[in-house]
């Protein structure tokens, strides 16, 4: 993510969010004087070329989720007149780029490296001798006039944040559900079903009810679709706490599920103990905690399979509790503060884990900033590559599954090989945007002062046990931590709010992430990311200004429950919002609709005005238009002058 520079950049003079830091900054400067160019107007636009690197938006300058590229992509000017981007591509930086250098010699040109596919040579080149003409050239960097994609003008790339940010009234659910469930996840075969599952094992197929139809949540209580209750130890921290499908499941029927598990109950619980000698704790040293020794408990996540003779997937209503594959087993040192959810990536298609701090308060053996530990970490497994012997032996894994080729340790051998992120205290609930899937948002438990959400990133750090927050939380762990992993340059988070905000009638407070609001359903929640408290009938709704900033306004909203609701909401006394109960998780389904599922039951986001909240975009969109027409969301604001077309698609 973009952070802000202590000290100015010397020679890539950018100012406020960028990407580079003062070494990076200097190894720019020295690749620019050994390129030696003696005409000064080439000079100039290779400088600029270069200092994109530290642009906030260089990831999607360069397109990293695309070939490797070494230099930015170039504005030109082949999007036609009658565009409503034309404005912007009037500058043709690509056109004037060949212009100044074409017939320049440049040592070690950077056009030269991306020509050969990044491979060092060491001569003397003009544009001349690898393009025969600018037409050529600019069809190699320059950028498509219909790829919805930033790109790179000479100067710091510049968005229009005048758009309108006036939060929505209020959000309005209805009641659809009585039941109690931690997880929900749409079903692959893109119906109108989803699964629920709950903490104490059980999962079920439910068909979820048209908007307006009066109808209530479909579920068999009696015929759960998998029961692990034998397997899962459920307890007030411990359960069921994560399900995933495989990307293709449609073909393959693998079903994924983490849990907790206690190995005095269940003789399957067995694994290496997270708290070992290669990170300096001594589990024979740690006192019982809730009755429980240390890693008795574990994490475990298993791999299930449909194993139907049907080749219609979706018809399959019931699987057996047997499980196909261990992929990871973790004991745990203490009783809470282990995560637990799983998610596959949208594009990347690998298994992602979430792994609280072990539990403890203020994680006393400084787990989250180990690098040699798997504890508050964010994973990432690839779990259809089975490992060899080799791999098992010299990676040290905990299970069975391979190494992402590009996972940080490749660039960190330090870290763990299994590590994403880390610095995490107790990850509740992440979500990848499905409009912007390089958006993967996390909320983080606070322990005494701040709960976050943060945009999670390759190789990020985000900084407890150092910093709770943006708050630094004990002056005593900094220099310790600081000599470790260097949270000086800890993420911070993009959204969040100090406990002291909160009712504190329940003494605490504990954060549940959401997701991006994706639905037409209410238009003027769309593109905010919505997250709540397990503790407090509050939403919270975040808005990113200028989009691709990183840079989120937070507004809170309130909540009504529809008179028309299919199920009756429970009113708190005195009040118009509903008695939701703990808040425990969020739930989006193939409509994009999203969900709220708490003690109380299963709580569906409605149109605004069915709880008299105003909502001046609802009534110029077609809210029955049927799954995969084509609905267009609200407008938003092009980048200024570099900015090819819209949405604006961004990645951090």
């Amino acid at each position: 993510a973009p952070f802000t520079s202590k000290t100015p950049l010397s020679f890539c003079q950018y100012n406020g969010s960028v990407c580079c830091n003062a070494t990076e900054d200097l190894k720019l400067r020295n690749q620019f004087k050994s390129m030696n160019v003696s005409v000064s107007a080439c000079a100039s636009v290779l400088k600029s070329i270069l200092c994109s690197r530290c642009d906030q938006f260089s990831a999607e300058l360069y397109r990293i989720d695309s070939a490797q590229r070494t230099v930015p992509v170039l504005c030109n000017s082949s999007i036609s007149t009658s565009s409503s981007q034309s404005q912007q591509a009037k500058v043709d930086y690509c056109a004037e780029v060949w212009d100044k250098c074409h017939n320049v010699s440049i040592i070690n040109s950077p056009f030269a490296l991306q020509a050969k596919g990044g491979i060092q040579i060491n001569s003397t080149s003009k544009l001349t001798e690898l393009w025969q003409s600018k037409g050529a050239f600019c069809d190699e960097f320059g950028g498509a006039s219909d790829d919805g994609a930033t790109c790179f003008n000479g100067g710091p790339v510049l968005l229009n944040s005048s758009e309108n940010i006036s939060p929505p009234s209020g959000i309005c659910l209805e009641k659809i559900g009585n039941g109690s469930y931690l997880n929900m996840v749409a079903h692959p075969d893109g119906s109108n079903r989803v699964f629920l599952s709950n903490q104490a094992g059980k999962l079920w197929l439910a068909m979820v009810p048209e908007q307006g139809s009066g109808e209530t949540l479909g579920i068999d209580e009696l015929n759960p679709f998998l029961d692990l209750t034998d397997e899962v130890h459920a307890d007030a921290a411990l359960g069921l706490l994560g399900i995933a499908f495989h990307p293709n499941f449609q073909q393959n029927g693998r079903f994924f599920a983490s849990f907790n598990c206690d190995k005095v109950r269940w003789p399957g619980c067995s694994g290496r103990c997270s708290c070992n000698s290669d990170i300096g704790c001594d589990p024979s040293e740690l006192s019982s905690d809730n009755g429980a020794r240390p890693c008795q408990y574990h994490s475990v996540i298993t791999e299930f399979t449909t194993n139907s003779t049907t080749l219609n997937l979706s018809l399959v209503s019931q699987i057996r509790p047997v499980e196909v594959r261990r992929i990871l087993t973790m004991g745990l040192p203490f009783t809470s503060q282990h995560g637990g959810q799983i998610l596959f990536g949208p594009k990347d298609g690998y298994l992602y884990f979430m792994m609280g701090d072990g539990g403890g308060s203020g994680d006393p053996y400084n787990f989250s900033q180990n690098k040699r530990s798997l504890l508050g970490k964010i994973m990432r497994l690839d779990i259809d590559t089975i490992p060899s012997a080799k791999d098992i032996s010299d990676f040290d894994l905990w299970g069975n599954y391979s190494i992402p080729k590009d996972n940080p340790f490749y660039e960190d051998h330090e870290l763990l090989p299994e590590i994403w992120a880390m610095g995490f205290r107790n990850p509740w609930r992440c979500s990848f945007d499905s409009e912007r899937p390089s958006y993967f948002l996390c909320a983080d438990v606070g322990q005494d002062q701040y709960e976050e959400v943060d945009i999670v990133t390759k190789g990020g750090n985000y900084g407890w046990r150092v910093y709770e927050g943006p708050l630094l939380y004990n002056l005593s762990n900094y220099s310790e931590a600081n000599n470790s992993s260097n949270p000086t340059n800890a993420i911070f988070p993009v959204m969040g709010y100090n406990h002291s905000s909160l009712n504190k009638a329940e003494g605490s407070a504990s954060i549940s992430g959401g997701y991006f609001y994706r639905s037409m359903t209410d238009p003027c929640l769309y593109g905010r990311y919505l997250y709540a408290d397990l503790y407090a009938d509050v939403i919270w709704a975040g808005f990113e200004n200028p989009k691709g900033s990183g840079n989120f306004t937070t507004d809170q909203l309130a909540v009504k429950c529809a008179q028309d609701s299919p199920i009756q909401c429970n009113a708190e006394p005195e009040l118009t919002s509903p008695a939701l109960g703990f808040i425990f998780s969020f739930g989006q389904d193939n409509k994009k609709d999203i969900f709220i599922l708490t003690s109380n039951g299963v709580y569906r986001i409605v149109r605004s005005s069915r709880c008299n909240y105003t909502c001046s975009r609802e009534n110029v969109t077609d809210f029955t238009a049927p799954p995969g027409s084509d609905v267009d969301p609200p407008s938003s604001s092009p980048s200024s002058g570099s900015k090819l077309s819209s949405p604006l698609t961004l990645q951090i």
